[in-house]
């Protein structure tokens, strides 16, 4: 057995009594906060479960298409959403896209400052840095505990810890893909006088677009990641399919709702990878084949 020492009681207590101190004080200013978080991804469900079934596929097939120019990812595309639909999880899989994409909007709109503000800083980045590493190595469990104490079960907490959980992704590699850019290209540029601006929107951004979408394919991968721990919060959608086959052992429920997660994953897994090789091709970064 460990040697005790010192007493760790207190500051458990400490901890917990901090906590609850912010619920009762700041509970509603929180909530209020967050409620342009919940107000679009209630909007985004309500849009997405009003669109017919057949235009959604469509859509999809059709941004399969454009990234690849090809037609064998759109037919995966279409054969997943097809079974998505037989399973009888549509409703389901729209709320889960819901909150996967409403996440992913409000990662994009959060890391990317964050990343070129790295990029830019190098104390920034020292800074920063080992709150990434926290972020992706702390179970997602311990960050739940504070976010349900102070929103309550519901879609809140799930959003917030879908977006706690996906965004050091985005964040490392904007800050990698514009460290990246080629000094030559920056100095040339900064000979015609180009402002540090003008650098970074006319050259920096663009050339690290490929590494930037890399990032956001991660977001979006580790947004779906989370559904199933998101449900157990009243998230919804797959994962409380995946939740209910657990809680009444029925092996078909949760496989057929995993087969609906394994779906989306390929669909935006795929069209975003295309998008980013069909980029790189687009400014000379990768051999066109």
């Amino acid at each position: 057995m460990f040697p005790e020492i010192f007493e760790t009681r207190p500051v458990r207590f400490w901890i917990d009594d901090g906590l609850e101190w912010v619920v009762r004080n700041w509970g509603d200013a929180f909530e209020d906060a967050a409620y342009p978080l919940l107000y679009l991804l209630n909007t985004i469900q309500k849009f997405l479960l009003s669109v017919p079934w057949w235009v959604i596929i469509i859509f999809f097939a059709g941004a399969a298409f454009a990234a690849t120019r090809r037609w064998a990812l759109p037919t995966i595309v279409v054969i997943s959403l097809l079974l998505v639909g037989v399973m009888e999880l549509w409703d389901d899989a729209i709320k889960t896209m819901a909150l996967m994409i409403t996440a992913t909007l409000t990662t994009i709109v959060f890391s990317l400052p964050l990343g070129i503000a790295m990029s830019r800083s190098k104390l920034l980045q020292r800074l920063v840095t080992p709150i990434l590493d926290l972020m992706q190595t702390l179970p997602s469990f311990v960050y739940l505990i504070p976010v349900v104490m102070i929103f309550g079960p519901g879609k809140i907490p799930a959003l917030i810890a879908t977006i706690i959980y996906a965004a050091p992704p985005l964040v490392r590699l904007t800050d990698l893909g514009i460290r990246q850019v080629n000094f030559e290209i920056l100095e040339a540029a900064q000979a015609f006088g180009a402002t540090p601006r003008q650098k970074l929107v006319g050259i920096q951004i663009p050339l690290a677009l490929p590494t930037i979408l890399a990032g956001v394919n991660q977001t979006t991968m580790m947004a779906l990641a989370m559904v199933v721990i998101a449900s157990m919060i009243g998230a919804g959608g797959l994962g409380y399919q995946v939740l209910q086959g657990i809680g009444r052992l029925e092996v078909s429920r949760g496989l057929f709702a995993g087969l609906g997660i394994v779906a989306l994953a390929i669909i935006f897994d795929r069209i975003t990878q295309a998008f980013g090789k069909r980029l790189q091709q687009k400014i000379g970064l990768s051999e066109k084949r």
